[in-house]
């Protein structure tokens, strides 16, 4: 038997989640590596999910704290959108999947975990990653530790300013 080894995952079992949003700039006074922050720009950020349904899965959302996407102004909307194209581009250059699901979750009944910060999903997907472990037992298998990821997909978010670009 061989054991699934996802420490970071008990927090979100045990239901101590963090006490602020997590998608605001503040985040308590930690750093952006304690808080998995991959890139901050001017008016938007990508972080790596905490709690990720596959490996590589990252959250873009506006420093604006703002609940739907309709919400977001123009600029806000553009900058969101570019780092979106660009965690993808990112993701594909150094993770390889082979496809990806993209999308936002609007309100409990749609799934949305932080209900009142608008941000997107951007998840990895390679075939096979859905096995009898999720179908049968219902755990996921993450095969790489979040700070490992981390560690590689760093050096290719600080790399761009998307206002240099629009």
């Amino acid at each position: 038997m061989q054991n699934l080894w996802a420490p970071w995952r008990i927090d979100y079992i045990l239901g101590n989640r963090e006490s602020y949003c997590i998608f605001c700039p503040e985040g308590e006074g930690l750093t952006d590596e304690e808080r998995l922050i991959l890139h901050r720009g001017r008016l938007s950020m990508v972080m790596m999910n905490k709690y990720p349904y596959n490996n590589g899965h990252l959250l873009v959302a506006p420093w604006r704290h703002v609940s739907t996407p309709e919400a977001l102004n123009p600029e806000e909307m553009l900058e969101v959108m570019h780092w979106v194209n660009r965690s993808v581009s990112v993701l594909r250059q150094v993770m390889k999947p082979d496809g990806f699901n993209i999308g936002v979750n609007l309100g409990t009944a749609a799934g949305a975990g932080v209900e009142d910060h608008v941000h997107f999903h951007i998840v990895p997907r390679w075939h096979g990653d859905t096995n009898f472990l999720m179908v049968v037992g219902e755990v996921r298998s993450i095969p790489e530790h979040l700070r490992q990821t981390y560690a590689k997909l760093l050096p290719h978010m600080r790399t761009e300013d998307p206002h240099e670009s629009l």
